[in-house]
């Protein structure tokens, strides 16, 4: 269905009743995301549809900045992740466009960037090293002098050339400033020149000092050539400087669109004259907690922006309640099917009319020309303080005997009988397009490919093959290990000590049955310590899930090979745990046996162990329910391993548990080793020898020599297996994304 003018209901109209000329950008029409929410009405507690986004149309303009705006709850984080492809296929209706091409989420996630609210970097390496690793995973195979020089371009244009050299830092160690690191992670996702950047509050938790230092970094970034999306929370007077076009929301729903000198125009129309020396955005926005708190609604400002019809002015007894009233949690809203249209009852056949202005300048044959002269070609001026001159026209609304009830005719549009022409003269600033402005495309190295949306199909979705980017993600767990040695070194000082504990404590085991005992229970003992010497890695991998999601989100690289970069990391480290807890133990207890077979079934036990740690890292939400589970399984494959009870004794309905027990295989490997002999142990207490074979046979294990390799295999097995579903929650379930 089209207006009466020809434009398609969803096109975006201009001040001037045209539709927008895009010369780029990304350009949205019907963004509507609703879910389920349990509300209690009447005690009871009731399902209902919310619409988080409500019909939403609009665009973002190339080489600008779009500044989404709102009260709490208006659904500006909501937006932000439906444009960034971060809302799940099939949840959010409408149709996405990037430079006149309708795009995709999978290709809007390989040619954008999105800057996350929490700044999630690895603390321990440096500015230049974190922009250094970026290049790496982005820019693909280009050569190691390329990727430098881009990155010492990237630390002197975002003004990070003091602190190059800095930890990035955490609570825990000192290190760059909030600002700073919130542009180091600004530099981190542009480092490949996307021609989308979305940011989700980049000035949260700054001062007003590093706020102003990273949007002007933001503003320079637009200016390059990318389209700029962000959401923003009560700019100061000096950011809303670097904003070129907002997008004001309120309950998922369009309350204003265009240039921030707009706002002024926009409020005159509605019949609320901005006061003197007051800011018109942070009063627009007053406006509308007006009407959401009132018992009118936020519902007849969306239809004014949509339609024009003026809003009905709230009375002062609204007003003064209003007024009192702590910011809460208001009544449910009907929902946009029970909302009767203009026409359909008396508050909306009663509405007034308020004149629409436009700007128009004569040109060479007197005829009115709607071009908007660039403000930033003069740089000398801020970006909004050029004035325009010319003659001003008003489009004053007049009853219209064509309207119905429900079926509403664009105001915007050259509709005859709905608006006429006055010779008023007010002030107003079209909004601005992306043709308004001087583009450099060498800033922040925007690369050519990125410019050219049908060319994105082209580009691979990595940068780095599967081998590369393991390797890359190899070295950079290297250097956090050397930078943050404690994590290895503590479970190696638990090994050691424990060690040497265990050796002295059960030195020279007595050829008895209590000796028997003691070293049973040393096995065990064992057993248990590798296990919990693993557990101190849910911590360490929850925080670095975070970093995890942030840089897959687009593309940096697979989670395959982050699987399997983690895994070779880490084995030569638990190699040498084994080993030190092997030596000191082996000839103060004089175990016998293979010396090569107790330390491999340590080092496969501490891989087994540490693949099911990590896998339940990558499960939980957090690290106490990390250590919960983690402690809660430790007990059940301590209580199932056969050391309680033997694994023919335990009952038919719990087997299974000693099966999947990973203490199982090392413990049954261990005394296998040991007692795999006719070598007599000690005698019973009715004198007969004990023999090695007939304590394995007591305990219901064989003893077979090939058998005590079949252990080996199961636990690899199970490490493989753990390390399987730890990739399938990385891949398919570690998304930041809405459902």
């Amino acid at each position: 269905m089209a207006h009466k003018n020809g434009h398609p209901r969803d096109t975006v109209i201009d001040i001037a009743g045209k539709p927008v000329n895009f010369t780029g950008g990304l350009e949205f029409s019907s963004l509507t995301y609703t879910v389920m929410k349990k509300k209690k009405i009447e005690e009871k507690w009731l399902s209902q549809e919310v619409d988080l986004l409500n019909k939403i149309t609009g665009y973002a303009p190339k080489g600008c900045v779009t500044a989404v705006m709102g009260p709490s709850g208006a659904g500006k984080s909501t937006l932000l992740d439906g444009l960034a492809g971060r809302i799940a296929s099939g949840s959010l209706k409408g149709k996405v466009s990037l430079d006149g091409t309708e795009t995709s989420p999978s290709l809007i996630k390989r040619t954008s960037a999105y800057i996350m609210q929490e700044d999630r970097l690895f603390p321990m390496l440096t500015v230049y090293e974190t922009l250094l690793f970026a290049a790496d995973f982005r820019l693909g195979p280009i050569s190691w002098s390329d990727k430098k020089q881009r990155v010492e371009k990237m630390i002197n244009q975002l003004g990070l050339s003091t602190s190059r050299n800095t930890y990035i830092g955490d609570e825990g160690t000192r290190g760059v400033s909030g600002g700073e690191r919130r542009r180091v992670s600004i530099g981190v996702d542009i480092i490949h020149g996307p021609s989308l950047l979305f940011l989700d509050e980049p000035t949260s938790g700054l001062d007003s000092t590093s706020a102003h230092s990273v949007m002007d970094k933001v503003h320079d970034i637009a200016r390059s050539g990318s389209t700029v999306i962000l959401t923003i929370h009560q700019p100061s007077s000096r950011i809303q400087l670097l904003l070129d076009h907002l997008i004001i929301l309120a309950r998922g729903q369009l309350m204003f669109q265009g240039s921030p000198k707009d706002v002024t125009l926009h409020l005159n129309r509605m019949g609320r004259k901005v006061p003197k020396g007051e800011n018109s955005i942070e009063y627009l926005i007053d406006v509308i907690q007006e009407y959401d708190q009132s018992e009118v609604g936020v519902e007849v400002l969306a239809e004014f922006a949509r339609t024009g019809m003026k809003p009905p002015p709230l009375s002062d007894e609204e007003l003064s309640a209003v007024s009192t009233i702590a910011p809460s949690p208001t009544p449910p809203r009907p929902s946009r099917h029970q909302i009767e249209r203009p026409g359909g009852d008396d508050r909306g056949t009663n509405r007034k009319r308020l004149p629409l202005q436009i700007i128009s300048t004569p040109n060479a044959n007197n005829d009115f020309d709607h071009s908007v002269r660039s403000p930033y070609n003069n740089t000398s001026r801020s970006p909004w303080s050029g004035s325009h001159s010319g003659i001003v026209q008003t489009l004053r609304f007049t009853p219209s005997n064509q309207r119905n009830g429900r079926q509403m005719k664009n105001p915007m549009s050259s509709s005859p009988g709905y608006y006429t022409y006055s010779s008023e003269i007010l002030p107003g600033t079209p909004t601005p397009h992306s043709s308004d402005y001087t583009v450099n495309e060498n800033d922040y190295l925007t690369p050519d490919m990125a410019t050219n949306t049908a060319a994105q199909h082209l580009r691979p979705k990595f940068a780095n093959s599967f081998f590369s980017e393991t390797w890359i993600l190899m070295r950079r767990n290297f250097k956090n290990i050397r930078r943050t040695p404690e994590l290895f070194l503590s479970r190696l000082m638990v090994l050691t000590v424990m060690g040497f504990m265990m050796a002295t404590m059960f030195l020279n085991p007595s050829k008895n049955m209590q000796g028997i005992t003691n070293l049973l229970s040393f096995f065990i003992f064992t057993v248990c310590i590798f296990f919990f010497s693993s557990n101190d890695a849910v911590p360490a991998f929850i925080q670095e899930r975070f970093i995890f999601i942030r840089e897959t989100s687009h593309n940096a690289y697979r989670a395959s090979s982050y699987t399997i970069a983690g895994l070779i990391t880490y084995l030569p480290f638990l190699a040498l745990q084994a080993a030190v807890y092997a030596g000191i133990v082996w000839k103060a207890l004089r175990l016998r046996g293979s010396f090569l077979y107790f330390l491999v079934v340590l080092y496969v036990s501490l891989l087994s162990t540490n693949s099911f740690v990590v896998f339940v890292s990558s499960v939980v939400p957090n690290y106490i329910l990390g250590y919960a589970a983690v402690i809660a399984f430790t007990a059940l494959f301590f209580l199932f391993c056969g050391y309680f009870l033997n694994s023919h004794d335990i009952p038919i309905y719990w087997k299974w548990m000693n099966k999947i027990s990973t203490m199982t295989y090392p413990y049954e490997g261990l005394l296998m080793n040991q007692f795999q002999t006719n070598e007599t142990f000690g005698q019973d207490p009715t004198g007969n020898d004990v023999k090695g074979v007939s304590i394995l046979q007591s305990l219901d294990i064989r003893t077979e020599e090939w058998e005590k390799w079949e252990k080996i295999l199961i636990m690899l097995g199970w490490a493989v297996f753990y390390r399987i579903l730890f990739y399938i929650i990385l891949r398919f379930f570690s998304k930041n994304q809405r459902t």
